[in-house]
């Protein structure tokens, strides 16, 4: 449930971003990695110059990742994708280049070694439920993925941003026709679906190493999410998400992690094939077409 939980937060970003604007981002993962780093510094200079408020780092840190994440994607959306709309290779391979640079410059910065995010002390310990043994880190970082999506559709459902971005989604023509600026929601969006990625990568730095490598351990398996869950659909991405977190972890004592992740693959790609659109396919008239 706690991988699950972390493949639903890398995914949701990914799934409103696909979905709406049908960009392949390679990125995604990096501005997890931003995110993460961004723990890093806050903590570091929460410590240096407000010390009395080290044990609420992690929680200052969300806003901050939010805002850096959103605010650089915002940047990519504006100076590289806009100009390959339309084109989904050349999209996926600007991308990607992107976050090469984005890799080599938190190498510049931070170094190439794993940096050190303390979590804090009420979220240390663990207890006892059955004949199991649950750290609070890892139900926190499930709560906190719950209450993500739900505030994400809040979003999508009860704001004009929202609107906007369904109504893109199913048919961007009739959108335009209809006065919404389709460029200013895909700007918003890709920057809606970095910020979310940067609160991933705060969840991912209580758990996993930070380093300028990490986005690389969850890109595939968020795509693996959006694509079997249906593109564009949240409910989709948790139902995907739960699926391949417990059956991977289900399957690694069984047969190993390596073969476990392959045989995932394998039916994923087979579900695929008899249901190109997911689980939960999106429905609307331009999308139908």
């Amino acid at each position: 449930v706690s991988l699950s939980s972390v493949l639903l937060l890398s995914a949701m970003g990914l799934a409103i971003t696909f979905g709406v604007m049908g960009v392949i981002n390679m990125a995604h993962g990096e501005l997890m990695m931003v995110g993460a780093y961004t723990t890093f510094v806050v903590e570091r200079l929460i410590a240096a110059y407000i010390p009395a408020l080290s044990p609420f780092s992690l929680i200052l840190a969300l806003p901050a990742a939010f805002v850096v994440s959103g605010g650089l994607g915002i940047l990519i959306e504006r100076g590289v994708i806009r100009f390959l709309y339309g084109r989904p290779l050349e999209t996926l391979l600007a991308s990607w280049g992107v976050s090469l640079i984005l890799q080599q410059a938190v190498r510049s910065v931070f170094g190439p070694s794993n940096v050190a995010v303390t979590t804090p002390g009420w979220l240390g310990g663990a207890f006892a439920l059955g004949g199991l043994e649950i750290t609070t880190v890892r139900l926190a970082i499930f709560l906190f993925a719950i209450a993500v999506m739900a505030a994400l559709m809040l979003v999508l459902r009860r704001t004009p941003l929202g609107l906007h971005m369904r109504a893109v989604t199913q048919n961007r023509r009739m959108a335009a026709l209809m006065g919404i600026r389709t460029a200013r929601v895909d700007a918003l969006t890709f920057g809606l679906g970095s910020g979310i990625a940067g609160l991933a990568g705060v969840a991912v730095s209580q758990i996993d190493n930070v380093s300028p490598n990490l986005g690389q351990g969850y890109i595939i398996d968020s795509f693996l999410v959006v694509v079997f869950g249906g593109v564009g659909n949240l409910w989709g991405s948790l139902a995907a998400a739960l699926a391949l977190g417990l059956g991977g972890k289900g399957l690694e004592p069984l047969i190993g992690a390596v073969s476990g992740k392959i045989l995932l693959l394998v039916l994923v790609i087979l579900f695929i094939q008899r249901h190109p659109r997911g689980m939960f396919p999106m429905r609307g008239r331009g999308i139908e077409s």
